[in-house]
């Protein structure tokens, strides 16, 4: 047990560095360890307030990546994320849903942001349910959707429906981004760059920046639609007041 918990916090301590943190999640014996952690950090992220500065997307592709070159039992690696998604954001939500407004007069601190909750409402006020699927591929407001929607008294069922989909739909694209990125990337750009060792995990830092920058776009696409949705409000002249010359 000592074994698998000092192994457990070598990952979590490699959380901020993708190289590091798949060298060490190839490491021999270090399977479960990473199961474990994997499943710890993404619960965190979408369920505690204090989650909101882990690695969420970089994190899944390149357990992805990892899960494809160390052979990983994919069904058993989705299953076990997509079900601490899930559990995350219904934990979000209570939580919430139990300190109703109360939570937005906290003082800010350390551990809590209250600037981060207020976008996440304000995002929520804009896009209703489908805010909870958009959250999730939005760093910090994936961990503030689900509180909002728990303090707006949302519907549980309604709002279960979007978890699950939101949480599996999430999970899965990005786990499945990184298993597949270097089966189909590396042949087409070894051919391309005429450089037979080429591979994309070398390079792990920018193709976790460009995923990351896809998975916001669905967020953005959305803000902007809303943006320009908006109508400017007409200009009434006020009644019973003539106008100066």
């Amino acid at each position: 047990m000592d074994d698998l918990f000092a192994k457990v916090l070598e990952v979590c301590r490699n959380l901020f560095s993708m190289q590091a943190l798949t060298d060490t999640l190839k490491q021999p014996g270090f399977t479960i360890a990473a199961f474990v952690a994997l499943n710890l950090v993404v619960f965190t992220e979408t369920g505690l307030l204090i989650g909101f500065f882990l690695p969420g997307d970089s994190l899944l592709v390149v357990a992805g990546i990892v899960a494809n070159e160390c052979g990983w039992n994919l069904p058993l690696l989705l299953a076990s994320l997509c079900a601490a998604a899930i559990v995350g954001d219904t934990v979000g939500y209570w939580i919430g849903y139990q300190t109703g407004p109360r939570i937005f007069c906290r003082e800010q601190s350390l551990l809590f942001h209250k600037d981060h909750l207020l976008k996440a409402q304000e995002f929520y006020e804009r896009h209703g349910g489908k805010t909870i699927i958009l959250a999730r591929f939005m760093p910090i407001l994936r961990t503030f959707a689900p509180v909002v929607a728990g303090v707006g008294k949302m519907e549980y069922r309604r709002f279960l429906f979007y978890n699950v989909f939101g949480g599996v739909s999430w999970v899965s694209s990005m786990i499945l981004i990184g298993f597949y990125l270097t089966r189909l990337i590396d042949p087409a750009l070894q051919s391309l760059l005429q450089k037979p060792d080429f591979t994309v995990r070398d390079h792990i830092e920018k193709v976790i920046v460009l995923v990351v920058l896809l998975s916001i776009s669905p967020g953005i696409y959305a803000w902007a639609r809303s943006k320009l949705k908006r109508t400017p409000e007409p200009i009434l002249e006020p009644v019973g007041v003539e106008a100066k010359d």
